[in-house]
């Protein structure tokens, strides 16, 4: 009997906005963030009748930038590594820095990865693509790899004095490449989206992304989290495995593993609400990490 396409009892059940709510929110952030670092230069004010004044709303990038002149955004994966590689910074950058540590204490680390991160779209455009065509995987890494990568690039900032690696970065060449023209960029994304695609499921996200595993820590106490209210109503139609770029962390909280909680407690969650979405019983749901 073939299997029933994914997210078609959702469909049915809820729409087909509903079944993809939260996967438009997320899309409608991403290339909003794009676009407000896009349009900066094309958008000013005239103050007299002989001089006019841009109007930035964010100038820089994701690394660091200003909003609207006055609050200042830093990336603390970066701000860490110029830390360890001995760089003189500006006072400013580490404001910005311990704000964005305090957003996503609060909302989950890897919040950035679904919410923010343009690598995202190319890496969820790889997974959809996979699932349209079939295709197996060929290789299975440990989610733990990410966690090594990190600590080879901060062991890479302290040793060579350099952030090395943003010469590589996939997420710094496709915002750079974005803002100013991608060149050998380009060849970076394309073959991290093949990687995806022909390789490994989830491989670049899921198992080697320094940023995402450095976002995880920062998740660990997080107040936003994904739970699995209605366990019960589960019939086990595998949709939220199948779409989940981090499966191993839905089970527990799914299955009852344990007598543990509905809550999915793990910081490697994404809080990317995917799984809300496609699953037809409306067994997930957003809440507090303190809700009953």
């Amino acid at each position: 009997m073939p299997r029933v396409p994914i997210g078609r009892a959702a469909v049915e059940k809820k729409g087909w906005f509903r079944a993809n709510r939260w996967l438009l929110l997320r899309r409608t952030s991403q290339l909003l963030i794009i676009a407000l670092f896009l349009i900066g230069p094309l958008a000013f004010v005239e103050w007299s009748d002989d001089a006019e004044e841009k109007i930035w709303l964010i100038k820089g990038s994701l690394a660091s930038n200003v909003v609207l002149d006055t609050v200042p955004l830093s990336d603390p994966f970066i701000y860490l590594q110029t830390l360890l590689s001995g760089q003189a910074f500006e006072q400013t950058v580490l404001i910005g820095a311990l704000i964005v540590t305090l957003f996503y204490l609060l909302v989950g680390g890897r919040v950035y990865c679904s919410w923010v991160c343009p690598m995202n779209i190319v890496t969820d455009s790889a997974g959809w693509l996979r699932r349209k065509l079939g295709l197996k995987k060929k290789c299975e890494l440990s989610p733990n790899l990410r966690f090594w990568v990190l600590g080879l690039v901060m062991v890479m900032a302290l040793v060579a004095g350099n952030l090395l690696w943003e010469l590589v970065n996939p997420v710094t060449l496709l915002q750079r490449g974005l803002l100013y023209g991608m060149g050998a960029g380009w060849m970076v994304v394309a073959a991290l989206f093949l990687y995806d695609l022909l390789w490994s499921r989830n491989g670049w996200c899921g198992h080697l992304c320094p940023m995402g595993a450095f976002y995880s820590l920062l998740g660990r106490l997080s107040l936003v989290r994904v739970r699995a209210v209605d366990r019960e109503a589960c019939n086990d139609c595998m949709d939220c495995f199948v779409v989940c770029p981090e499966p191993q962390v839905i089970r527990p909280a799914l299955k009852g593993e344990d007598g543990v909680s509905p809550l999915i407690d793990e910081s490697l969650c994404t809080n990317c609400g995917r799984c809300i979405d496609i699953c037809g019983p409306e067994v997930f749901r957003f809440g507090g990490r303190f809700n009953k």
